[in-house]
This record gives C-alpha cells, structure tokens and sequence, in this order.
C-alpha cells in the first residue's frame, strides 16, 4: 500500500512539474523576440532606399528594433568572402527571417541555408538566375521582390525628351547579373526599333572613367540598367558624358539625383515597403515563402532632373513635364 501511495504522489508531482514546465516554454516561445538579419551587398543610394522602405514598413506594423525584434543589418561592401561570412552568421544566430538586399546578398544567403526564410530585397530575374524553382511558386525558403526595370516605358521616354536619338549607348557591370539581364533586354528593344547600340562593360568602378570616356564619343545618349557597381559611381559618369553634351539615362530613380537626366523607374523604397511586407506575413505565421509568389512591381515614376537638363542645353517637352508633376518628380 505504501509503494502504491509513493507511486500516486511520484505520478501527480510529475504531473505538477510537466504542467508548469510546458506552460512555461509556451510562455518563452510567446515572448521570444523575432530576429531578422538584413545583409546589403554595398551602400549606395538605391540600396539604401530598399533598406529603408524595409525598416518603415516594419515599424509601421508595429516592430521597433531593440523593443519587440531585433534587426542585424550587416553591409558587406561589395565584398563576396563578406558576403559568405555574414550569411553563415545569420544561420549561426538562428535567424526566424534572412533579408538579402541585391542579388548577390540573396545568393549568398541560399548558399547558406535551405530552411530558414529567405526574402528577396529587389532581384530582377529570380527564376532566370537559378535562385527559386518559378516564381509564382517558389517552392523552398525564398521569395521576396523582383526589380524588373518597365524597359519598354523607359526607351519609349528616352526617344521623347531625344527624338533625333539614333545612336544609344549602354554602360553595364560584366560580373553583375541583374544588370546583364537588363542590358540584353534593352539592346533588343532599341535594335528592333532602329537604333544602333553600342554596349560596354566594366569589371569594377575603377573602370568607370576610362571606358564611359570611349563610349561618351560615339553615341547620344547613355543608358544604365539596375546597376549597382555603376550606381556606387554615378557622379562620375554623368559628369564625364556631361561633357559631351551626352545624357545618361539610369534604370533606378535613385540615380537620376545623382546626375541622370531622366529615368521612368521603379521606386526602390517601394521595393523595400514590399520587401518589409513580406517579412512580416512571415513572422506572423501568415505565408511560407514557398507558397508566396514573387512580387514584381509594375507601376513606375517619372523623374526628371532639370537642373542636369540644363547642364546639358536640353529641353524637356512640356508632356513630359506635365507628367512628371502629376505622377513623378522633377529635381531643379
């Protein structure tokens, strides 16, 4: 009867003791504080503007770093050994989201991990680049936003601020796949439509000068896809073509400030709001990324900079202006 008692109060102790210890891990997992790690391939305007569209968009749902989620922002300067590092960290911190800002953060992060979800910060063609399987369906632990510049709007804007425009030029980065992408996809568009494309390449920003110096001389017009090695040097190669009276036409709206003339873009702090909104269906349990489609944003802005404009005696035609007032912006 006494082993019979020991055993009753051994089996309800237990009890007591499963009971508090399972509702206190439920109350710790309710209370963990999420941690997302955000990995930027370099700085430079455009990116900044998808981290920042990122950050609002979290704080407009209500997360506030250091508060109720802790967001790890690395920047790996262009660096690809960076890159490798900061994404095995990420896994290593157990990490509920990985944010990759540019293609090649993204792949990095794939590289690093198969389970933990991946959103995309703005890749242009994420099925084309071997990252996800389709883009309406994913299939694994990414998705995220495509950066996929309207080309068609943009040439057809290029021919009416120059409608003389027979000789264009574009400018890309060899090594930089988005821009390689856009690149091919730019030179069909004008070649069926008459022009002659000439197209150069740089390996890094260190090749800006003396190759945007020989393209300057034998075209009219410049054109940049979703470039972030150009980006980072955008200064130097409107001011370089400014000087033959040659306008540069960039992909991103962000880079039009810095010197382009005009550009009918994507908005790069929408692509981070996107980006944000992504990850908070997934931190809400919401969505999975292989079940969430890719977002590719279609409707563009109109950006004029007419203060480059004048640099170079050009006039915008008054429909343009008229545009751009309505659904853009024109920087004076």
């Amino acid at each position: 009867m006494k082993r019979l008692y020991g055993t009753i109060i051994f089996l309800f102790a237990f009890l007591i003791f499963a009971f508090f210890y399972t509702g206190h891990n439920e109350t710790v997992a309710k209370n963990k504080i999420p941690k997302v790690g955000v990995l930027q391939l370099m700085s430079h305007p455009a990116l900044d503007q998808i981290n920042k569209g990122l950050d609002d968009t979290l704080k407009k749902h209500g997360y506030i770093n250091g508060k109720n989620i802790k967001i790890e922002f690395q920047n790996a300067q262009g660096d690809q050994s960076n890159l490798r590092t900061i994404s095995k960290q990420f896994v290593q911190d157990n990490v509920d989201v990985a944010v990759g800002i540019a293609t090649p953060s993204v792949q990095s992060l794939k590289n690093a991990t198969s389970t933990i979800p991946i959103v995309m910060g703005a890749v242009t063609d994420p099925k084309g680049f071997g990252i996800i399987p389709s883009n309406t369906k994913p299939g694994g632990n990414i998705t995220g936003v495509s950066d996929q510049a309207p080309l068609d709007s943009q040439l057809k804007l290029i021919k009416e601020i120059m409608p003389d425009l027979k000789n264009i030029g574009i400018i890309y980065t060899s090594s930089d796949m988005s821009a390689t992408t856009e690149m091919k996809k730019m030179k069909k568009i004008a070649t069926k439509q008459g022009m002659n494309v000439s197209v150069s390449s740089i390996s890094n920003v260190n090749d800006l000068d003396q190759v945007s110096t020989s393209l300057s001389q034998k075209v009219q017009a410049i054109f940049v896809p979703t470039d972030n090695t150009v980006a980072s040097g955008m200064k130097l190669l409107s001011s370089i073509a400014a000087k033959r009276g040659v306008p540069v036409f960039p992909a991103a709206t962000t880079m039009v400030s810095d010197g382009g003339l005009a550009t009918y873009g994507l908005s790069q702090y929408e692509l981070g709001e996107q980006t944000g909104e992504d990850v908070v269906k997934i931190l809400r349990g919401k969505g999975k990324p292989a079940t969430m489609p890719v977002t590719f944003i279609k409707k563009g802005h109109l950006i004029l900079n007419e203060k480059q404009a004048q640099k170079l005696n050009i006039t915008f035609p008054e429909s343009v202006i008229k545009r751009a007032q309505k659904e853009g912006k024109i920087i004076k």
